[in-house]
Protein backbone atom coordinates (compact mmCIF):
# COMPACT_ATOMS: atom_id res chain seq x y z
CA UNK A 1 0.00 0.00 0.00
CA UNK A 2 1.10 3.62 -0.62
CA UNK A 3 3.37 5.10 2.60
CA UNK A 4 1.90 8.51 1.73
CA UNK A 5 -1.99 7.78 1.38
CA UNK A 6 -1.35 5.05 4.74
CA UNK A 7 0.28 8.08 6.80
CA UNK A 8 -2.79 10.19 5.93
CA UNK A 9 -5.01 7.52 6.79
CA UNK A 10 -3.43 7.17 10.16
CA UNK A 11 -3.47 10.90 11.08
CA UNK A 12 -6.90 11.28 9.83
CA UNK A 13 -7.95 7.91 12.42
CA UNK A 14 -5.72 9.48 15.18
CA UNK A 15 -7.28 12.78 14.51
CA UNK A 16 -10.93 11.61 14.79
CA UNK A 17 -10.35 9.57 17.88
CA UNK A 18 -8.76 12.56 19.72
CA UNK A 19 -11.67 14.44 19.21
CA UNK A 20 -13.97 11.56 20.17
CA UNK A 21 -12.18 11.50 23.65
CA UNK A 22 -12.44 15.42 23.58
CA UNK A 23 -16.22 15.59 23.42
CA UNK A 24 -18.56 15.04 26.43
CA UNK A 25 -20.14 11.91 26.78
CA UNK A 26 -23.77 12.90 26.28
CA UNK A 27 -22.95 14.53 22.92
CA UNK A 28 -20.97 11.37 21.36
CA UNK A 29 -22.95 9.93 17.77
CA UNK A 30 -21.77 7.12 16.93
CA UNK A 31 -24.06 6.90 13.61
CA UNK A 32 -21.63 8.93 11.34
CA UNK A 33 -21.59 7.49 7.88
CA UNK A 34 -17.98 9.32 7.54
CA UNK A 35 -16.86 7.93 10.24
CA UNK A 36 -17.46 4.46 9.11
CA UNK A 37 -16.24 5.36 5.60
CA UNK A 38 -12.86 6.18 7.37
CA UNK A 39 -12.69 2.99 9.58
CA UNK A 40 -12.33 5.51 12.33
CA UNK A 41 -15.52 4.86 14.14
CA UNK A 42 -13.14 2.59 16.40
CA UNK A 43 -12.93 4.66 19.55
CA UNK A 44 -16.58 5.68 19.72
CA UNK A 45 -17.80 2.20 20.75
CA UNK A 46 -14.41 1.54 23.08
CA UNK A 47 -15.55 4.56 24.46
CA UNK A 48 -19.21 3.75 25.22
CA UNK A 49 -18.57 0.00 25.90
CA UNK A 50 -16.20 1.40 29.01
CA UNK A 51 -18.44 4.55 29.97
CA UNK A 52 -22.07 4.16 28.94
CA UNK A 53 -22.79 0.85 27.78
CA UNK A 54 -26.48 1.99 27.29
CA UNK A 55 -26.42 5.64 25.84
CA UNK A 56 -28.75 8.03 24.90
CA UNK A 57 -27.92 10.63 21.50
CA UNK A 58 -30.08 13.38 22.08
CA UNK A 59 -29.85 15.05 18.95
CA UNK A 60 -29.59 13.05 15.02
CA UNK A 61 -30.72 14.22 11.70
CA UNK A 62 -32.92 10.92 12.08
CA UNK A 63 -34.17 11.71 15.55
CA UNK A 64 -32.92 10.90 19.59
CA UNK A 65 -31.85 7.07 19.62
CA UNK A 66 -30.11 5.16 22.43
CA UNK A 67 -27.24 2.77 21.63
CA UNK A 68 -26.15 -0.58 23.05
CA UNK A 69 -22.82 -1.35 22.96
CA UNK A 70 -21.79 -4.55 24.45
CA UNK A 71 -22.39 -8.43 23.41
CA UNK A 72 -24.40 -9.43 26.41
CA UNK A 73 -26.89 -6.27 26.03
CA UNK A 74 -26.98 -6.43 22.42
CA UNK A 75 -28.27 -10.24 22.65
CA UNK A 76 -30.57 -8.95 25.64
CA UNK A 77 -32.50 -6.80 22.98
CA UNK A 78 -32.05 -8.87 20.50
CA UNK A 79 -33.81 -11.86 22.35
CA UNK A 80 -36.58 -10.08 23.86
CA UNK A 81 -39.03 -8.65 20.88
CA UNK A 82 -42.18 -8.67 23.38
CA UNK A 83 -40.16 -5.21 24.86
CA UNK A 84 -38.17 -4.38 21.85
CA UNK A 85 -40.32 -4.08 18.69
CA UNK A 86 -38.73 -4.74 15.17
CA UNK A 87 -41.98 -3.42 13.33
CA UNK A 88 -41.07 -0.15 11.53
CA UNK A 89 -38.16 -0.37 10.29
CA UNK A 90 -34.25 -1.71 11.05
CA UNK A 91 -31.86 0.58 10.35
CA UNK A 92 -31.17 4.10 12.27
CA UNK A 93 -32.69 5.74 8.92
CA UNK A 94 -35.98 7.06 8.61
CA UNK A 95 -37.46 6.98 4.61
CA UNK A 96 -37.90 10.31 3.29
CA UNK A 97 -41.58 10.73 1.63
CA UNK A 98 -43.89 10.11 4.61
CA UNK A 99 -44.78 6.84 3.47
CA UNK A 100 -43.06 4.47 6.10
CA UNK A 101 -40.59 1.94 5.80
CA UNK A 102 -41.36 -1.13 3.35
CA UNK A 103 -42.99 -4.23 5.27
CA UNK A 104 -40.74 -6.76 5.59
CA UNK A 105 -40.79 -10.24 7.52
CA UNK A 106 -37.24 -8.47 9.10
CA UNK A 107 -39.22 -5.50 9.83
CA UNK A 108 -42.38 -7.18 11.64
CA UNK A 109 -42.99 -8.64 15.47
CA UNK A 110 -44.40 -12.73 15.67
CA UNK A 111 -47.25 -14.15 14.57
CA UNK A 112 -46.25 -12.38 11.14
CA UNK A 113 -42.77 -12.45 11.04
CA UNK A 114 -42.58 -16.26 11.41
CA UNK A 115 -45.05 -17.45 9.03
CA UNK A 116 -43.45 -15.24 6.45
CA UNK A 117 -39.81 -16.27 7.35
CA UNK A 118 -41.09 -19.92 7.46
CA UNK A 119 -41.83 -19.44 3.49
CA UNK A 120 -38.79 -18.71 2.26
CA UNK A 121 -36.63 -20.58 4.24
CA UNK A 122 -36.28 -24.15 2.64
CA UNK A 123 -34.64 -22.20 -0.36
CA UNK A 124 -31.53 -22.11 2.34
CA UNK A 125 -31.94 -25.20 4.00
CA UNK A 126 -29.42 -27.63 4.39
CA UNK A 127 -30.69 -29.62 1.88
CA UNK A 128 -30.82 -26.67 -0.43
CA UNK A 129 -27.63 -25.76 0.20
CA UNK A 130 -26.21 -29.34 -0.50
CA UNK A 131 -28.01 -28.72 -3.79
CA UNK A 132 -26.20 -25.58 -4.56
CA UNK A 133 -22.29 -26.48 -3.51
CA UNK A 134 -21.47 -27.67 -6.58
CA UNK A 135 -22.53 -24.40 -8.27
CA UNK A 136 -21.44 -22.17 -6.21
CA UNK A 137 -18.19 -23.80 -6.69
CA UNK A 138 -17.82 -24.21 -10.49
CA UNK A 139 -19.05 -20.65 -10.64
CA UNK A 140 -16.20 -19.72 -7.95
CA UNK A 141 -13.59 -21.60 -10.08
CA UNK A 142 -14.84 -20.25 -13.38
CA UNK A 143 -14.65 -16.21 -11.44
CA UNK A 144 -10.76 -17.36 -10.31
CA UNK A 145 -9.52 -18.34 -13.70
CA UNK A 146 -10.63 -15.37 -15.61
CA UNK A 147 -8.56 -13.43 -13.46
CA UNK A 148 -5.60 -11.57 -14.83
CA UNK A 149 -2.10 -11.86 -13.31
CA UNK A 150 0.73 -9.94 -12.59
CA UNK A 151 -2.15 -6.70 -13.09
CA UNK A 152 -3.78 -4.83 -10.52
CA UNK A 153 -7.32 -5.04 -10.38
CA UNK A 154 -10.53 -4.18 -8.39
CA UNK A 155 -11.72 -7.11 -6.14
CA UNK A 156 -15.05 -6.02 -5.52
CA UNK A 157 -15.60 -5.90 -8.73
CA UNK A 158 -14.24 -9.06 -10.44
CA UNK A 159 -14.71 -11.38 -7.34
CA UNK A 160 -17.14 -10.28 -4.43
CA UNK A 161 -19.83 -9.12 -6.76
CA UNK A 162 -19.65 -11.82 -9.57
CA UNK A 163 -19.98 -14.61 -7.11
CA UNK A 164 -22.76 -12.93 -5.01
CA UNK A 165 -24.91 -11.56 -7.76
CA UNK A 166 -24.44 -15.01 -9.61
CA UNK A 167 -26.18 -17.09 -5.99
CA UNK A 168 -28.68 -14.38 -5.49
CA UNK A 169 -29.96 -14.77 -9.05
CA UNK A 170 -29.96 -18.42 -8.60
CA UNK A 171 -32.08 -18.05 -5.38
CA UNK A 172 -34.63 -15.64 -7.48
CA UNK A 173 -35.10 -17.53 -10.48
CA UNK A 174 -33.53 -14.89 -12.23
CA UNK A 175 -31.41 -14.99 -15.46
CA UNK A 176 -27.99 -14.73 -15.39
CA UNK A 177 -27.36 -11.98 -17.32
CA UNK A 178 -29.52 -9.74 -15.16
CA UNK A 179 -27.48 -10.38 -11.93
CA UNK A 180 -26.06 -7.06 -11.90
CA UNK A 181 -29.05 -5.53 -11.86
CA UNK A 182 -29.70 -6.88 -8.52
CA UNK A 183 -26.26 -5.42 -7.16
CA UNK A 184 -26.95 -2.09 -8.44
CA UNK A 185 -30.19 -2.26 -7.19
CA UNK A 186 -28.82 -3.85 -3.46
CA UNK A 187 -26.44 -0.90 -3.10
CA UNK A 188 -28.98 1.92 -4.36
CA UNK A 189 -31.32 0.61 -1.30
CA UNK A 190 -28.72 1.51 1.07
CA UNK A 191 -27.15 4.51 -0.71
CA UNK A 192 -27.37 8.05 0.60
CA UNK A 193 -28.21 10.46 -2.14
CA UNK A 194 -24.72 12.89 -3.34
CA UNK A 195 -22.04 10.41 -2.32
CA UNK A 196 -21.46 8.75 -5.90
CA UNK A 197 -24.60 6.10 -6.81
CA UNK A 198 -27.22 8.56 -6.87
CA UNK A 199 -27.86 12.29 -6.44
CA UNK A 200 -31.28 12.62 -5.00
CA UNK A 201 -33.90 10.82 -3.38
CA UNK A 202 -35.96 11.33 -6.69
CA UNK A 203 -33.67 9.56 -8.61
CA UNK A 204 -33.65 6.99 -5.38
CA UNK A 205 -37.50 6.44 -5.80
CA UNK A 206 -37.30 6.27 -10.10
CA UNK A 207 -34.73 3.25 -9.64
CA UNK A 208 -36.93 1.78 -7.01
CA UNK A 209 -39.99 2.21 -9.81
CA UNK A 210 -37.45 -0.26 -11.80
CA UNK A 211 -36.39 -2.53 -9.19
CA UNK A 212 -40.19 -3.57 -8.68
CA UNK A 213 -41.73 -3.67 -12.26
CA UNK A 214 -39.22 -6.19 -13.09
CA UNK A 215 -40.18 -8.25 -9.41
CA UNK A 216 -43.72 -7.68 -10.34
CA UNK A 217 -42.92 -9.14 -13.63
CA UNK A 218 -41.33 -12.22 -12.12
CA UNK A 219 -44.00 -12.93 -9.44
CA UNK A 220 -46.86 -12.51 -12.25
CA UNK A 221 -44.70 -15.22 -13.90
CA UNK A 222 -44.46 -17.42 -10.91
CA UNK A 223 -48.03 -17.50 -9.49
CA UNK A 224 -48.99 -17.89 -12.87
CA UNK A 225 -47.33 -21.22 -13.04
CA UNK A 226 -46.34 -24.50 -11.07
CA UNK A 227 -44.14 -23.58 -7.86
CA UNK A 228 -40.70 -24.29 -8.21
CA UNK A 229 -37.81 -23.63 -5.55
CA UNK A 230 -36.92 -20.06 -6.40
CA UNK A 231 -37.72 -17.43 -3.35
CA UNK A 232 -40.52 -15.68 -5.73
CA UNK A 233 -42.08 -18.36 -6.45
CA UNK A 234 -42.13 -19.51 -2.98
CA UNK A 235 -43.67 -16.18 -1.98
CA UNK A 236 -45.97 -16.59 -4.98
CA UNK A 237 -47.36 -19.86 -3.56
CA UNK A 238 -46.96 -19.67 0.25
CA UNK A 239 -50.28 -19.97 2.27
CA UNK A 240 -49.25 -17.11 4.39
CA UNK A 241 -47.12 -14.54 1.24
CA UNK A 242 -49.70 -15.44 -1.65
CA UNK A 243 -51.97 -12.70 -0.82
CA UNK A 244 -49.78 -10.17 0.54
CA UNK A 245 -49.71 -6.45 -0.92
CA UNK A 246 -47.33 -5.40 -3.57
CA UNK A 247 -45.61 -3.34 -1.68
CA UNK A 248 -44.95 -5.95 1.58
CA UNK A 249 -43.83 -8.39 -1.79
CA UNK A 250 -41.45 -5.96 -2.85
CA UNK A 251 -40.53 -5.51 0.62
CA UNK A 252 -39.39 -8.92 1.10
CA UNK A 253 -37.54 -8.30 -2.03
CA UNK A 254 -35.21 -5.79 -0.92
CA UNK A 255 -34.99 -8.05 2.47
CA UNK A 256 -33.76 -10.66 0.38
CA UNK A 257 -31.70 -9.04 -2.09
CA UNK A 258 -29.57 -6.96 0.39
CA UNK A 259 -29.21 -9.71 3.17
CA UNK A 260 -27.75 -11.59 0.48
CA UNK A 261 -25.67 -9.19 -1.16
CA UNK A 262 -24.14 -7.25 1.14
CA UNK A 263 -23.12 -9.43 3.91
CA UNK A 264 -21.73 -11.91 1.70
CA UNK A 265 -20.22 -10.09 -0.33
CA UNK A 266 -18.43 -7.84 2.07
CA UNK A 267 -16.90 -10.48 3.50
CA UNK A 268 -15.20 -11.88 0.93
CA UNK A 269 -13.98 -8.27 0.28
CA UNK A 270 -13.07 -8.09 4.37
CA UNK A 271 -11.19 -11.63 4.14
CA UNK A 272 -8.97 -10.50 1.30
CA UNK A 273 -8.12 -7.26 3.51
CA UNK A 274 -7.88 -9.19 7.20
CA UNK A 275 -5.77 -11.58 5.85
CA UNK A 276 -3.24 -8.75 3.80
CA UNK A 277 -3.00 -6.98 6.97
CA UNK A 278 -2.31 -10.62 9.25
CA UNK A 279 0.27 -11.81 7.08
CA UNK A 280 0.95 -14.34 10.02
CA UNK A 281 -2.50 -15.28 9.79
CA UNK A 282 -2.29 -15.79 6.21
CA UNK A 283 0.86 -18.07 6.22
CA UNK A 284 -1.44 -20.52 8.63
CA UNK A 285 -4.31 -20.90 6.42
CA UNK A 286 -1.79 -21.55 3.41
CA UNK A 287 -0.13 -24.19 5.64
CA UNK A 288 -3.57 -25.21 7.02
CA UNK A 289 -6.35 -25.17 4.17
CA UNK A 290 -8.70 -26.88 7.05
CA UNK A 291 -8.32 -23.63 8.72
CA UNK A 292 -10.79 -21.93 6.37
CA UNK A 293 -14.31 -23.01 8.25
CA UNK A 294 -12.91 -21.06 10.92
CA UNK A 295 -11.16 -18.13 9.11
CA UNK A 296 -14.90 -18.30 7.45
CA UNK A 297 -15.95 -17.48 11.12
CA UNK A 298 -13.28 -14.91 12.61
CA UNK A 299 -13.65 -13.42 9.22
CA UNK A 300 -17.56 -12.44 9.32
CA UNK A 301 -16.93 -11.18 13.08
CA UNK A 302 -13.86 -8.93 12.10
CA UNK A 303 -15.47 -7.45 9.26
CA UNK A 304 -19.55 -7.55 10.89
CA UNK A 305 -21.01 -6.55 7.56
CA UNK A 306 -23.94 -4.69 8.34
CA UNK A 307 -22.92 -2.52 11.77
CA UNK A 308 -26.37 -2.30 13.33
CA UNK A 309 -30.20 -3.49 13.45
CA UNK A 310 -32.63 -1.01 15.23
CA UNK A 311 -35.80 -1.73 17.84
CA UNK A 312 -37.93 0.21 18.79
CA UNK A 313 -39.43 -0.05 22.84
CA UNK A 314 -42.57 -0.78 23.25
CA UNK A 315 -43.16 -0.13 26.82
CA UNK A 316 -40.82 1.95 29.62
CA UNK A 317 -37.86 -0.76 30.55
CA UNK A 318 -35.24 0.10 33.56
CA UNK A 319 -32.37 -1.29 30.92
CA UNK A 320 -28.53 -1.27 32.13
CA UNK A 321 -29.46 1.46 34.74
CA UNK A 322 -31.13 3.27 32.32
CA UNK A 323 -34.99 4.43 31.89
CA UNK A 324 -35.64 3.47 28.03
CA UNK A 325 -38.92 5.06 27.49
CA UNK A 326 -42.49 3.62 25.10
CA UNK A 327 -41.61 4.64 21.61
CA UNK A 328 -37.57 5.22 22.23
CA UNK A 329 -35.28 4.17 18.94
CA UNK A 330 -33.11 1.63 20.43
CA UNK A 331 -29.73 0.74 18.00
CA UNK A 332 -27.73 -2.75 18.46
CA UNK A 333 -24.38 -2.23 17.43
CA UNK A 334 -22.93 -5.46 16.60
CA UNK A 335 -20.31 -3.94 15.07
CA UNK A 336 -19.55 -2.65 18.72
CA UNK A 337 -20.65 -5.96 20.22
CA UNK A 338 -18.26 -8.04 18.14
CA UNK A 339 -15.00 -6.12 19.35
CA UNK A 340 -16.39 -6.35 22.95
CA UNK A 341 -13.43 -7.89 25.51
CA UNK A 342 -15.70 -8.91 28.31
CA UNK A 343 -16.68 -11.86 26.23
CA UNK A 344 -14.21 -12.10 23.04
CA UNK A 345 -10.64 -12.55 23.85
CA UNK A 346 -8.34 -10.07 21.91
CA UNK A 347 -11.54 -8.88 19.89
CA UNK A 348 -9.49 -6.39 17.70
CA UNK A 349 -6.95 -9.00 16.83
CA UNK A 350 -8.11 -11.35 13.63
CA UNK A 351 -7.20 -14.71 14.97
CA UNK A 352 -8.31 -17.55 12.05
CA UNK A 353 -7.82 -20.33 14.46
CA UNK A 354 -9.90 -19.12 17.77
CA UNK A 355 -11.26 -21.39 19.79
CA UNK A 356 -14.81 -20.42 19.36
CA UNK A 357 -15.07 -18.46 15.85
CA UNK A 358 -18.83 -18.82 15.85
CA UNK A 359 -18.63 -16.82 18.93
CA UNK A 360 -19.80 -13.72 16.78
CA UNK A 361 -23.48 -11.50 16.71
CA UNK A 362 -22.65 -10.61 12.82
CA UNK A 363 -25.94 -12.45 12.05
CA UNK A 364 -27.82 -11.27 15.23
CA UNK A 365 -29.86 -13.27 17.87
CA UNK A 366 -32.80 -14.80 18.58
CA UNK A 367 -36.15 -14.28 16.02
CA UNK A 368 -34.51 -12.22 13.53
CA UNK A 369 -31.16 -14.28 13.35
CA UNK A 370 -30.52 -14.01 9.79
CA UNK A 371 -32.06 -16.60 7.69
CA UNK A 372 -29.01 -17.33 4.52
CA UNK A 373 -26.00 -17.04 7.46
CA UNK A 374 -25.36 -20.54 6.22
CA UNK A 375 -25.07 -20.03 2.49
CA UNK A 376 -22.89 -17.12 3.60
CA UNK A 377 -20.40 -18.96 5.14
CA UNK A 378 -21.26 -21.72 2.49
CA UNK A 379 -19.91 -19.08 -0.21
CA UNK A 380 -16.90 -18.22 1.51
CA UNK A 381 -15.94 -21.07 2.22
CA UNK A 382 -15.84 -22.44 -1.52
CA UNK A 383 -13.89 -19.20 -2.64
CA UNK A 384 -11.64 -19.40 -0.45
CA UNK A 385 -11.11 -23.32 -1.27
CA UNK A 386 -10.50 -22.82 -4.71
CA UNK A 387 -8.49 -19.46 -3.92
CA UNK A 388 -5.98 -21.51 -2.06
CA UNK A 389 -5.73 -24.32 -5.14
CA UNK A 390 -4.91 -21.60 -7.12
CA UNK A 391 -3.02 -18.79 -6.02
CA UNK A 392 0.00 -18.97 -3.18
CA UNK A 393 -1.55 -15.23 -3.00
CA UNK A 394 -3.32 -12.82 -3.35
CA UNK A 395 -1.88 -9.13 -2.22
CA UNK A 396 -3.68 -5.84 -1.59
CA UNK A 397 -2.17 -3.00 -3.36
CA UNK A 398 -3.98 0.03 -2.13
CA UNK A 399 -6.66 1.35 0.73
CA UNK A 400 -9.78 0.30 0.04
CA UNK A 401 -12.53 2.60 -0.34
CA UNK A 402 -14.82 2.25 2.01
CA UNK A 403 -18.78 2.26 2.00
CA UNK A 404 -20.56 5.43 3.14
CA UNK A 405 -23.06 4.48 5.48
CA UNK A 406 -23.66 3.70 9.46
CA UNK A 407 -25.50 0.79 8.30
CA UNK A 408 -23.59 -1.48 5.46
CA UNK A 409 -19.75 -1.80 6.88
CA UNK A 410 -18.24 -3.08 3.49
CA UNK A 411 -16.38 -2.35 0.27
CA UNK A 412 -16.78 0.14 -2.88
CA UNK A 413 -13.36 -0.89 -4.38
CA UNK A 414 -10.44 -2.99 -3.33
CA UNK A 415 -6.93 -2.53 -5.42
CA UNK A 416 -5.36 -6.47 -5.84
CA UNK A 417 -2.74 -8.51 -7.64
CA UNK A 418 -2.15 -11.91 -8.20
CA UNK A 419 1.64 -12.10 -8.52
CA UNK A 420 1.45 -15.99 -10.08
CA UNK A 421 -0.63 -18.56 -10.06
CA UNK A 422 0.10 -21.83 -7.71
Amino acid sequence: MADGNQANLAEARAKARAEIYATPLADLNPAQPELFQADAMWPIFERLRAEAPVHYTREHEFGPYWSISKYNDIMAVDTNHQVFSSEGGITIAEPPGGEGPLPMFIAMDPPRHDVQRKTVSPAVSPTSLQVMEPLIRERAAMILDSLPIGEEFDWVDKVSKELTGMTLATLFGMPQEDRRKLIYWSDVVTAAPGQGLIDSFEQKMQIFIEYHAYFTALWNERVNADPTGDLVSMLAHGEATRNMEPREFFGNIVLLTVGGNDTTRNTISGSILALNQNPDQYAKLRENPGLIPSMVSETIRWQTPLAHMRRRALQDIEFGGKTIKKGDKVIMWYVSGNRDDEVIERPNDYIIDRERPRNHISFGFGIHRCVGNRLAELQLKVIWEEILKRFPVIEVTGEPKRVYSAFVKGYETLPVVIPKRA
